[in-house]
């Protein structure tokens, strides 16, 4: 029995010990630099776009990466935190951002070959909460900035937890980005300052905003429970249209005189009137979708979590499933410069020739 006691005993020592050794070499991802990896561009990504002719894809760890040959090779850039990221955008082929886990957002100025960090979620509620009370001390009379007072100090106590999922920019100045529990922060100055917009959306349940797609000049914001978010004429606010879906929508895609809603379950809705009225679409898939894209020749694509590749000609009254010879997971699309479908997922990248994904 003693010596049973004294093996207990020093486990739990040693225990104790490698959980001291642990916490004195913890650093923070936000803090740690993307460690470099030959398998970067093999292993998960959930984003990529175009940056001029170049492509950049996002994805867990810190990892981007980035192809000037159509994607034949691939080189990791150099990224200063190692959380997961989960979108991507280039309103220029020099200037672009990137948002992720831990409320992190990043900036290149070089098309994504290097990165520099313009804000995390250790800061982040700080910064809610100065600007919300900076107004409510311009309106003294006005209730209801305590609200969004309590909303930053709620993000301060809980930490750098919260997920940012999508940025968009309309130039090199002005750009959204989105993320769990209403989170919407706005800047016109490139990103040097943040502003949040919580108060902007017609969202009184806070449900987690998933995208931001820019369709037909309109700026428009998917989220939970069928929620679909439409920016004002005068760029103020994000009004809530009525959508007849009450499930996940993962984003939204279209052209002039179409806009398409897509999410859980294959579930896709076409309107034609800005989203006044909605039509289901068809799609056979059982499986989300994930990903969309539209080509030079105005043809939308949508792309599934179980790989599927669907192609609509006639501006998404219906869609056709494209053969493939391999299926992985999808999480995003784009077209390369020579009109090639590009998809990143689990599995890392992989491209349907030109030539391949019109034959339906």
């Amino acid at each position: 029995m003693y010596c049973l006691k004294r093996w207990t005993t020093l486990m739990v020592a040693l225990l104790a010990l490698h959980g001291t050794a642990q916490a004195a070499t913890y650093v923070d991802v936000l803090d740690l630099p993307a460690m470099p990896s030959a398998l970067a561009s093999n292993s998960a990504l959930r984003d990529v776009t175009r940056a001029g002719p170049r492509l950049v894809a996002v994805g867990p760890r810190g990892h981007i990466v980035y192809s000037d040959d159509l994607g034949s090779r691939w080189q990791q850039a150099r990224v200063p935190v190692s959380a997961d990221l989960n979108a991507v955008t280039f309103p220029t082929p020099e200037l672009g951002w990137a948002v992720g886990n831990d409320g992190v957002i990043l900036h290149s100025r070089d098309g994504g070959l290097s990165w520099e960090k313009q804000l995390d979620g250790r800061v982040l509620g700080e910064q809610v909460v100065a600007w919300y009370r900076a107004q409510a001390h311009a309106a003294p009379g006005d209730e209801r900035w305590a609200t969004w007072v309590g909303e930053g100090e709620r993000l301060v106590a809980e930490g750098a937890d919260k997920p940012l999922l999508d940025v968009w920019f309309r130039d090199a100045d002005n750009g959204f980005a989105v993320g769990v529990f209403n989170l919407l922060l706005h800047t016109s100055d490139g990103g040097r300052h943040w502003t949040p917009w919580l108060e902007r959306t017609d969202n009184p349940q806070a449900l987690h905003l998933t995208s931001l797609a820019e369709v037909d000049s309109a700026l428009y914001i998917t989220g939970e429970q069928g929620l679909l978010l439409k920016l004002t004429a005068d760029g103020q606010h994000f009004e809530r249209l009525t959508t007849p879906y009450a499930g996940t929508f993962f984003g939204a895609l279209g052209k002039p005189g179409v806009l398409l809603a897509y999410g859980l379950r294959g579930h896709v809705y076409r309107s034609t009137d800005g989203g006044q009225h909605w039509q289901a679409v068809p799609t056979g898939l059982s499986t989300s979708i994930t990903a969309a894209s539209l080509d030079r020749a105005g043809q939308l694509w949508l792309s599934s979590q179980a790989g599927d590749v669907l192609v609509s000609r006639d501006s998404g009254v219906s869609f056709q499933p494209v053969t493939q010879t391999a299926r992985t997971p999808v999480s995003g699309a784009t077209f390369d410069a020579a009109s090639d479908l590009v998809l990143v997922g689990d599995r890392g990248v992989r491209t349907l020739a030109h030539e391949q994904p019109l034959q339906p």
